[in-house]
Protein backbone atom coordinates (compact mmCIF):
# COMPACT_ATOMS: atom_id res chain seq x y z
CA UNK A 1 0.00 0.00 0.00
CA UNK A 2 1.16 3.23 -1.19
CA UNK A 3 1.77 6.07 1.57
CA UNK A 4 1.39 10.08 1.07
CA UNK A 5 2.36 13.14 3.89
CA UNK A 6 1.18 16.12 3.94
CA UNK A 7 3.17 18.36 6.30
CA UNK A 8 0.73 20.30 8.99
CA UNK A 9 1.77 22.74 11.23
CA UNK A 10 -0.37 21.69 14.01
CA UNK A 11 0.57 17.82 14.00
CA UNK A 12 3.43 17.06 11.97
CA UNK A 13 2.80 14.70 8.93
CA UNK A 14 -0.24 13.09 8.45
CA UNK A 15 -0.47 10.20 5.96
CA UNK A 16 -2.91 8.98 3.91
CA UNK A 17 -3.12 6.14 1.40
CA UNK A 18 -4.12 6.29 -1.90
CA UNK A 19 -7.69 5.33 -1.44
CA UNK A 20 -7.78 8.56 1.16
CA UNK A 21 -6.24 10.84 -1.56
CA UNK A 22 -8.16 9.81 -4.25
CA UNK A 23 -11.11 11.16 -2.11
CA UNK A 24 -8.55 14.35 -0.85
CA UNK A 25 -8.35 14.83 -4.83
CA UNK A 26 -11.93 14.96 -5.79
CA UNK A 27 -13.41 18.37 -6.48
CA UNK A 28 -15.74 17.72 -3.48
CA UNK A 29 -13.22 17.47 -0.80
CA UNK A 30 -10.50 20.47 -2.83
CA UNK A 31 -13.66 22.82 -2.74
CA UNK A 32 -12.36 23.03 1.53
CA UNK A 33 -9.43 24.79 0.20
CA UNK A 34 -11.88 27.45 -0.99
CA UNK A 35 -13.62 27.61 2.19
CA UNK A 36 -12.07 29.68 5.26
CA UNK A 37 -11.93 28.12 8.85
CA UNK A 38 -13.22 30.82 10.66
CA UNK A 39 -15.10 33.08 7.98
CA UNK A 40 -14.35 36.45 8.46
CA UNK A 41 -12.23 36.64 12.02
CA UNK A 42 -9.30 37.00 9.85
CA UNK A 43 -10.49 41.15 9.82
CA UNK A 44 -9.89 40.74 13.52
CA UNK A 45 -7.19 38.42 13.94
CA UNK A 46 -4.93 38.54 10.43
CA UNK A 47 -3.27 35.28 11.14
CA UNK A 48 -6.44 32.80 10.66
CA UNK A 49 -6.65 32.83 6.78
CA UNK A 50 -6.69 28.74 7.31
CA UNK A 51 -9.08 26.40 5.97
CA UNK A 52 -11.67 23.53 5.88
CA UNK A 53 -9.11 21.58 3.99
CA UNK A 54 -6.20 21.43 6.53
CA UNK A 55 -8.73 21.27 9.56
CA UNK A 56 -10.56 17.68 7.95
CA UNK A 57 -7.10 16.61 7.79
CA UNK A 58 -6.24 17.13 11.04
CA UNK A 59 -9.51 15.61 12.00
CA UNK A 60 -8.72 12.74 10.57
CA UNK A 61 -5.40 12.36 12.38
CA UNK A 62 -6.83 12.85 15.65
CA UNK A 63 -9.86 10.55 15.18
CA UNK A 64 -7.02 7.64 14.30
CA UNK A 65 -4.98 8.54 17.44
CA UNK A 66 -8.32 7.88 19.28
CA UNK A 67 -8.99 5.30 17.84
CA UNK A 68 -6.05 3.73 17.82
CA UNK A 69 -5.26 4.46 21.65
CA UNK A 70 -9.08 2.96 22.57
CA UNK A 71 -8.06 -0.24 20.37
CA UNK A 72 -4.42 -0.57 22.37
CA UNK A 73 -6.39 0.11 26.13
CA UNK A 74 -10.04 -1.93 25.47
CA UNK A 75 -8.97 -4.45 23.19
CA UNK A 76 -10.62 -7.12 25.36
CA UNK A 77 -13.85 -5.36 25.45
CA UNK A 78 -13.94 -5.05 21.55
CA UNK A 79 -13.15 -9.20 20.98
CA UNK A 80 -15.66 -10.55 23.93
CA UNK A 81 -18.36 -7.78 24.20
CA UNK A 82 -18.80 -7.08 20.24
CA UNK A 83 -16.89 -10.27 18.60
CA UNK A 84 -14.24 -8.40 16.96
CA UNK A 85 -11.20 -9.83 15.59
CA UNK A 86 -8.19 -8.38 13.36
CA UNK A 87 -10.70 -7.60 10.15
CA UNK A 88 -13.24 -5.97 12.04
CA UNK A 89 -11.49 -3.79 13.73
CA UNK A 90 -8.85 -2.34 10.43
CA UNK A 91 -12.50 -1.89 8.72
CA UNK A 92 -13.85 0.30 11.39
CA UNK A 93 -10.84 2.43 11.88
CA UNK A 94 -11.61 2.91 8.20
CA UNK A 95 -14.38 4.22 7.84
CA UNK A 96 -13.90 6.54 10.97
CA UNK A 97 -11.19 7.75 9.48
CA UNK A 98 -13.04 8.40 6.07
CA UNK A 99 -15.78 9.98 8.66
CA UNK A 100 -13.73 12.01 10.06
CA UNK A 101 -12.03 13.10 6.83
CA UNK A 102 -15.60 13.46 5.14
CA UNK A 103 -17.42 15.30 8.12
CA UNK A 104 -17.37 19.05 6.42
CA UNK A 105 -17.28 18.41 3.51
CA UNK A 106 -21.04 19.92 3.77
CA UNK A 107 -19.62 23.69 4.38
CA UNK A 108 -21.04 26.81 3.16
CA UNK A 109 -19.16 29.24 2.01
CA UNK A 110 -17.08 31.39 4.90
CA UNK A 111 -18.01 27.88 7.19
CA UNK A 112 -20.61 28.84 9.82
CA UNK A 113 -21.16 32.48 8.71
CA UNK A 114 -22.88 31.24 5.79
CA UNK A 115 -25.37 28.70 7.98
CA UNK A 116 -28.63 31.37 8.51
CA UNK A 117 -29.53 30.98 5.28
CA UNK A 118 -29.64 27.24 5.32
CA UNK A 119 -33.00 25.85 3.59
CA UNK A 120 -35.49 24.50 5.90
CA UNK A 121 -35.49 20.87 6.65
CA UNK A 122 -38.92 20.62 7.60
CA UNK A 123 -41.29 23.68 9.54
CA UNK A 124 -39.51 23.43 12.67
CA UNK A 125 -35.42 23.79 11.73
CA UNK A 126 -33.10 24.39 8.91
CA UNK A 127 -30.59 21.91 7.28
CA UNK A 128 -27.05 21.95 8.36
CA UNK A 129 -24.20 21.42 7.44
CA UNK A 130 -23.37 17.91 8.57
CA UNK A 131 -27.04 16.75 6.47
CA UNK A 132 -24.88 18.20 3.25
CA UNK A 133 -22.10 15.98 4.34
CA UNK A 134 -24.05 12.83 4.32
CA UNK A 135 -25.65 13.75 1.05
CA UNK A 136 -22.45 14.43 -1.08
CA UNK A 137 -20.71 11.39 0.61
CA UNK A 138 -23.92 9.23 -0.22
CA UNK A 139 -24.23 10.77 -3.84
CA UNK A 140 -21.33 12.72 -5.18
CA UNK A 141 -18.29 9.99 -3.43
CA UNK A 142 -20.17 7.13 -3.40
CA UNK A 143 -18.83 4.70 -6.52
CA UNK A 144 -14.59 6.29 -5.08
CA UNK A 145 -15.60 5.02 -1.74
CA UNK A 146 -17.16 1.75 -2.78
CA UNK A 147 -16.10 0.54 -5.83
CA UNK A 148 -11.73 1.36 -5.03
CA UNK A 149 -10.15 -2.11 -5.30
CA UNK A 150 -8.88 -1.68 -1.37
CA UNK A 151 -12.25 -1.85 -0.35
CA UNK A 152 -12.64 -5.53 -1.45
CA UNK A 153 -11.19 -6.46 1.89
CA UNK A 154 -13.34 -4.17 3.82
CA UNK A 155 -16.47 -4.35 1.91
CA UNK A 156 -17.88 -0.59 3.55
CA UNK A 157 -20.63 1.33 1.69
CA UNK A 158 -20.93 5.23 1.76
CA UNK A 159 -24.10 5.18 3.75
CA UNK A 160 -22.13 3.29 6.42
CA UNK A 161 -19.72 6.54 6.57
CA UNK A 162 -22.67 8.82 6.18
CA UNK A 163 -24.40 7.49 9.35
CA UNK A 164 -21.41 7.53 11.42
CA UNK A 165 -21.23 11.50 10.78
CA UNK A 166 -25.05 11.39 10.91
CA UNK A 167 -24.68 9.46 14.71
CA UNK A 168 -27.22 6.89 13.01
CA UNK A 169 -27.65 3.61 14.47
CA UNK A 170 -28.30 1.80 11.05
CA UNK A 171 -24.09 1.68 10.97
CA UNK A 172 -24.28 -1.35 13.34
CA UNK A 173 -21.98 -1.70 15.54
CA UNK A 174 -19.63 0.74 13.66
CA UNK A 175 -22.24 3.46 16.08
CA UNK A 176 -19.78 2.35 18.92
CA UNK A 177 -16.96 4.97 17.46
CA UNK A 178 -19.64 7.76 16.85
CA UNK A 179 -18.07 10.11 20.10
CA UNK A 180 -14.89 10.09 18.24
CA UNK A 181 -16.93 12.09 15.62
CA UNK A 182 -19.48 13.65 17.25
CA UNK A 183 -19.33 14.75 21.55
CA UNK A 184 -18.18 16.91 24.15
CA UNK A 185 -14.26 15.60 23.26
CA UNK A 186 -14.65 14.66 19.61
CA UNK A 187 -11.67 14.69 17.25
CA UNK A 188 -13.03 18.33 15.55
CA UNK A 189 -13.18 20.01 18.12
CA UNK A 190 -9.94 18.40 19.80
CA UNK A 191 -8.47 19.69 16.03
CA UNK A 192 -9.82 22.27 15.92
CA UNK A 193 -9.10 24.70 19.13
CA UNK A 194 -5.18 23.58 18.63
CA UNK A 195 -5.22 24.75 14.73
CA UNK A 196 -7.29 28.05 15.36
CA UNK A 197 -5.05 29.22 18.18
CA UNK A 198 -2.04 28.41 16.39
CA UNK A 199 -2.92 30.50 13.50
CA UNK A 200 -4.39 33.58 15.52
CA UNK A 201 -1.43 33.77 17.89
CA UNK A 202 -3.24 33.44 20.93
CA UNK A 203 -2.90 30.70 23.67
CA UNK A 204 -6.77 30.47 24.89
CA UNK A 205 -7.21 27.03 22.50
CA UNK A 206 -4.16 25.06 24.09
CA UNK A 207 -4.55 22.03 26.02
CA UNK A 208 -2.39 18.61 26.54
CA UNK A 209 -4.06 16.53 23.41
CA UNK A 210 -1.35 13.25 24.17
CA UNK A 211 -2.25 13.24 27.58
CA UNK A 212 -5.76 13.41 26.49
CA UNK A 213 -4.79 10.52 23.98
CA UNK A 214 -2.98 8.05 26.40
CA UNK A 215 -5.68 7.85 29.10
CA UNK A 216 -9.10 7.42 26.93
CA UNK A 217 -10.80 3.66 26.60
CA UNK A 218 -14.06 1.90 26.45
CA UNK A 219 -15.97 1.03 29.81
CA UNK A 220 -19.16 -0.42 30.20
CA UNK A 221 -21.84 1.20 31.58
CA UNK A 222 -24.71 -0.64 33.80
CA UNK A 223 -28.06 -1.06 31.79
CA UNK A 224 -26.19 0.77 28.63
CA UNK A 225 -25.30 -1.87 25.48
CA UNK A 226 -22.97 0.43 24.04
CA UNK A 227 -19.21 1.14 25.72
CA UNK A 228 -18.81 4.96 26.85
CA UNK A 229 -15.54 6.68 25.92
CA UNK A 230 -14.08 7.19 29.30
CA UNK A 231 -10.71 8.63 30.58
CA UNK A 232 -8.97 8.00 33.51
CA UNK A 233 -8.96 9.66 36.42
CA UNK A 234 -5.52 10.55 35.61
CA UNK A 235 -6.56 12.52 32.34
CA UNK A 236 -9.53 14.41 34.94
CA UNK A 237 -7.27 17.43 34.13
CA UNK A 238 -6.06 17.33 30.29
CA UNK A 239 -10.21 16.92 29.94
CA UNK A 240 -10.67 20.49 32.08
CA UNK A 241 -8.51 22.10 30.21
CA UNK A 242 -10.28 21.19 26.43
CA UNK A 243 -13.08 22.70 28.13
CA UNK A 244 -11.35 25.79 29.25
CA UNK A 245 -9.94 26.24 26.51
CA UNK A 246 -13.20 26.29 24.40
CA UNK A 247 -14.91 28.41 26.42
CA UNK A 248 -12.11 30.68 26.51
CA UNK A 249 -11.84 30.88 22.59
CA UNK A 250 -15.65 31.33 22.39
CA UNK A 251 -15.54 34.24 24.65
CA UNK A 252 -12.15 35.70 23.21
CA UNK A 253 -12.63 34.31 19.68
CA UNK A 254 -15.48 33.17 18.12
CA UNK A 255 -17.98 35.35 20.02
CA UNK A 256 -15.27 39.04 19.54
CA UNK A 257 -17.71 41.80 19.00
CA UNK A 258 -16.49 42.44 15.49
CA UNK A 259 -16.10 39.37 14.32
CA UNK A 260 -19.72 39.15 14.97
CA UNK A 261 -20.38 42.19 13.54
CA UNK A 262 -19.24 40.58 9.68
CA UNK A 263 -21.00 37.55 10.17
CA UNK A 264 -23.93 39.74 10.58
CA UNK A 265 -23.49 41.95 7.33
CA UNK A 266 -22.44 38.66 5.48
CA UNK A 267 -25.60 36.75 6.40
CA UNK A 268 -27.87 39.76 5.13
CA UNK A 269 -25.39 40.13 1.76
CA UNK A 270 -25.90 36.25 1.24
CA UNK A 271 -29.53 36.24 1.27
CA UNK A 272 -29.12 39.41 -1.69
CA UNK A 273 -26.67 37.06 -3.74
CA UNK A 274 -28.41 33.85 -3.53
CA UNK A 275 -31.99 35.53 -4.61
CA UNK A 276 -30.10 37.00 -7.31
CA UNK A 277 -27.94 33.82 -8.33
CA UNK A 278 -30.96 31.07 -7.20
CA UNK A 279 -33.77 32.56 -7.39
CA UNK A 280 -34.23 32.34 -3.48
CA UNK A 281 -32.47 33.73 -0.15
CA UNK A 282 -31.15 30.05 0.58
CA UNK A 283 -29.20 27.65 -0.73
CA UNK A 284 -30.14 24.39 -2.99
CA UNK A 285 -31.04 21.70 -0.54
CA UNK A 286 -29.27 18.69 0.10
CA UNK A 287 -32.07 16.16 -1.48
CA UNK A 288 -31.06 15.65 -5.29
CA UNK A 289 -27.95 15.07 -7.57
CA UNK A 290 -28.49 18.32 -9.36
CA UNK A 291 -28.76 20.34 -5.93
CA UNK A 292 -25.73 19.19 -4.56
CA UNK A 293 -23.67 19.80 -7.61
CA UNK A 294 -25.29 23.42 -7.21
CA UNK A 295 -24.08 23.49 -3.95
CA UNK A 296 -20.53 22.38 -4.30
CA UNK A 297 -20.38 25.47 -6.81
CA UNK A 298 -20.70 27.86 -3.72
CA UNK A 299 -17.18 29.11 -2.10
CA UNK A 300 -15.75 31.74 -1.04
CA UNK A 301 -13.87 32.95 -4.21
CA UNK A 302 -17.36 32.96 -5.75
CA UNK A 303 -19.28 34.88 -2.93
CA UNK A 304 -16.36 37.16 -2.81
CA UNK A 305 -17.41 38.26 -6.78
CA UNK A 306 -20.78 38.71 -5.61
CA UNK A 307 -19.92 40.81 -2.80
CA UNK A 308 -17.80 42.93 -4.70
CA UNK A 309 -20.42 43.31 -7.45
CA UNK A 310 -22.63 44.46 -4.58
CA UNK A 311 -20.67 46.88 -3.01
CA UNK A 312 -19.88 48.56 -6.45
CA UNK A 313 -23.69 48.64 -6.40
CA UNK A 314 -23.73 50.53 -3.47
CA UNK A 315 -25.35 47.51 -1.28
CA UNK A 316 -24.61 48.32 2.33
CA UNK A 317 -24.02 44.99 4.00
CA UNK A 318 -21.15 44.02 1.05
CA UNK A 319 -20.19 47.77 1.22
CA UNK A 320 -19.39 47.37 5.11
CA UNK A 321 -17.20 44.58 4.82
CA UNK A 322 -14.79 45.48 1.96
CA UNK A 323 -14.45 49.00 3.35
CA UNK A 324 -14.42 47.82 7.11
CA UNK A 325 -17.18 50.08 7.78
CA UNK A 326 -18.97 47.55 9.94
CA UNK A 327 -21.73 48.12 12.53
CA UNK A 328 -20.35 49.18 16.29
CA UNK A 329 -21.36 47.91 19.34
CA UNK A 330 -23.48 50.58 22.24
CA UNK A 331 -24.64 48.44 24.49
CA UNK A 332 -23.49 45.53 25.61
CA UNK A 333 -24.94 42.52 28.39
CA UNK A 334 -22.27 40.88 30.68
CA UNK A 335 -21.84 37.17 29.70
CA UNK A 336 -24.77 36.21 31.89
CA UNK A 337 -27.01 39.19 31.71
CA UNK A 338 -29.05 39.90 35.13
CA UNK A 339 -32.62 41.30 34.89
CA UNK A 340 -31.64 44.87 35.51
CA UNK A 341 -29.75 44.16 32.21
CA UNK A 342 -32.29 42.53 30.33
CA UNK A 343 -34.42 45.47 31.18
CA UNK A 344 -31.69 48.19 30.43
CA UNK A 345 -31.45 46.04 26.86
CA UNK A 346 -35.21 46.78 26.20
CA UNK A 347 -35.40 50.59 26.72
CA UNK A 348 -31.81 50.88 24.97
CA UNK A 349 -33.51 49.11 21.85
CA UNK A 350 -36.93 51.29 22.39
CA UNK A 351 -34.64 54.73 22.56
CA UNK A 352 -33.18 53.62 19.34
CA UNK A 353 -36.60 52.62 17.38
CA UNK A 354 -38.26 55.58 18.94
CA UNK A 355 -35.83 57.66 17.54
CA UNK A 356 -35.78 55.62 13.72
CA UNK A 357 -32.08 54.18 14.06
CA UNK A 358 -30.58 51.54 11.93
CA UNK A 359 -29.53 49.32 14.68
CA UNK A 360 -29.77 45.15 14.99
CA UNK A 361 -29.56 43.19 18.26
CA UNK A 362 -26.81 40.34 18.30
CA UNK A 363 -27.41 37.56 21.15
CA UNK A 364 -24.22 35.19 21.41
CA UNK A 365 -24.96 32.05 22.96
CA UNK A 366 -23.32 28.79 23.67
CA UNK A 367 -22.76 25.75 26.57
CA UNK A 368 -19.09 25.06 27.48
CA UNK A 369 -20.32 21.73 28.72
CA UNK A 370 -23.62 19.91 28.05
CA UNK A 371 -25.28 17.84 31.55
CA UNK A 372 -28.54 17.21 29.83
CA UNK A 373 -26.86 15.33 27.36
CA UNK A 374 -24.18 12.19 27.52
CA UNK A 375 -21.78 13.51 29.63
CA UNK A 376 -18.30 13.14 29.16
CA UNK A 377 -17.39 9.87 31.65
CA UNK A 378 -14.42 9.32 33.86
CA UNK A 379 -12.84 6.97 36.42
CA UNK A 380 -12.76 8.16 39.82
CA UNK A 381 -10.04 7.54 42.20
CA UNK A 382 -11.54 4.19 42.73
CA UNK A 383 -11.62 3.05 39.10
CA UNK A 384 -15.05 3.34 38.95
CA UNK A 385 -17.05 4.98 35.80
CA UNK A 386 -18.76 8.53 36.88
CA UNK A 387 -19.75 11.73 35.29
CA UNK A 388 -17.01 14.43 34.91
CA UNK A 389 -19.22 17.35 36.99
CA UNK A 390 -19.24 14.33 39.63
CA UNK A 391 -15.69 15.12 40.55
CA UNK A 392 -14.41 18.25 38.84
CA UNK A 393 -15.56 21.11 40.62
CA UNK A 394 -14.47 23.13 37.35
CA UNK A 395 -17.18 21.90 35.13
CA UNK A 396 -19.94 22.28 37.92
CA UNK A 397 -19.19 25.80 38.11
CA UNK A 398 -19.84 26.26 33.83
CA UNK A 399 -22.69 28.58 33.01
CA UNK A 400 -24.14 29.07 29.79
CA UNK A 401 -22.67 32.22 28.12
CA UNK A 402 -25.27 34.74 26.53
CA UNK A 403 -23.86 37.25 25.67
CA UNK A 404 -25.97 40.62 24.19
CA UNK A 405 -24.95 43.18 22.19
CA UNK A 406 -26.80 46.12 20.04
CA UNK A 407 -25.01 47.39 16.60
CA UNK A 408 -25.52 50.78 15.19
CA UNK A 409 -24.56 51.76 11.98
CA UNK A 410 -20.90 53.06 12.19
CA UNK A 411 -22.02 56.64 11.13
CA UNK A 412 -24.09 56.68 13.65
CA UNK A 413 -22.48 55.39 16.76
CA UNK A 414 -21.59 58.48 18.64
CA UNK A 415 -25.06 59.67 17.77
CA UNK A 416 -26.23 56.71 19.38
CA UNK A 417 -24.50 56.88 21.99
CA UNK A 418 -25.07 60.15 23.11
CA UNK A 419 -28.93 59.22 23.01
CA UNK A 420 -28.50 56.54 25.17
CA UNK A 421 -26.58 58.62 27.92
CA UNK A 422 -28.88 61.16 27.56
CA UNK A 423 -26.78 63.56 26.00
CA UNK A 424 -29.09 63.73 22.40
CA UNK A 425 -28.91 67.34 21.31
CA UNK A 426 -31.67 67.65 18.81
Amino acid sequence: MKTYEFRDPVHGFIKVDDWELRLINHPVFQRLRRINQLGFTGMVYPGANHTRFEHSLGVMHVATRMFENIVERSRDLLIKEFNYDENGINRDKKIVRLAALLHDIGHTPFSHAGESVMPPKNEKKKYEHEDYSAALIRIKLKEIIEENPRNQNFHIKADDIANLIEGNPKCGRTIIWKDIISSQLDADRSDYLLRDSLHLGVNYGKYDLNRLLVTLKFVMFPEESSPRLTFDYSGVHAVEALIIARYMMFTQVYFQKTRRAYDFHYSMALEKILKEAEGAPFFPPPDSDDNLEKFIQWDDWKVGGYLHKMANQGEDHASAILARKHYRVVYRTSEQPDEKELTDLEQVSQKLEDANFEYYVDSASNAWYKFENKEICVLNEKNLPTKLSNISNIVRELKRLKKIRIYVTCENREKALDLIKGKDKK
